[in-house]
């Protein structure tokens, strides 16, 4: 059984993480474009990572609602991340896909970021870094069995 204070240190050093996480976040969303939120950013990062989806994919990913989702789309559109393009599958649905120049800002971005990974874990072995990946993979996979055991 793990001891209560562990819990409290652990609660207490993932606060930090997440806040240092979303001041990160909203810095690199200004970087791919000054009108960029944290939210959009975040979005056109799943758009980049997992490919072209539907709306209503990133609706379910994020938790928010359509509305929401849509203003975040509709900026993403009109500064040029993602585009809008018919599903072939279902002529009445549309995938939304990020653009070249979405994904050569996302590029540079994430170029930057594994320079700073880099320097700010300069000191850790690669036995400790490698710990540290599969850590946070387990606590990762612990966390979505959980969510899917929520929902389902």
């Amino acid at each position: 059984m793990v001891e209560s204070s562990t819990i409290l240190a652990l609660e207490h050093e993932m606060s930090v993480l997440v806040r240092r996480l979303r001041r990160r976040i909203a810095e690199r969303a200004r970087l791919v474009h000054p009108d960029l939120s944290p939210v959009g950013y975040s979005m056109l990062m799943a758009l980049h990572d997992a490919g072209p989806q539907r709306a209503s994919a990133l609706v379910d990913l994020f938790g928010i609602d359509k509305g929401a989702v849509s203003r975040q789309v509709q900026l993403l559109i009109e500064l040029g991340m993602i585009e809008r393009k018919p599903d072939l599958a279902d002529g009445r649905a549309q995938i939304l896909t990020i653009s070249e120049l979405g994904r050569e800002r996302l590029d540079a971005v994430a170029a930057a970021r594994r320079v700073e990974l880099t320097e700010k874990l300069g000191g850790w072995s690669d036995a400790d870094l490698g710990d540290f990946v599969a850590m946070l993979a387990r606590y990762n996979a612990s966390a979505a069995a959980a969510a899917e055991a929520d929902a389902g």
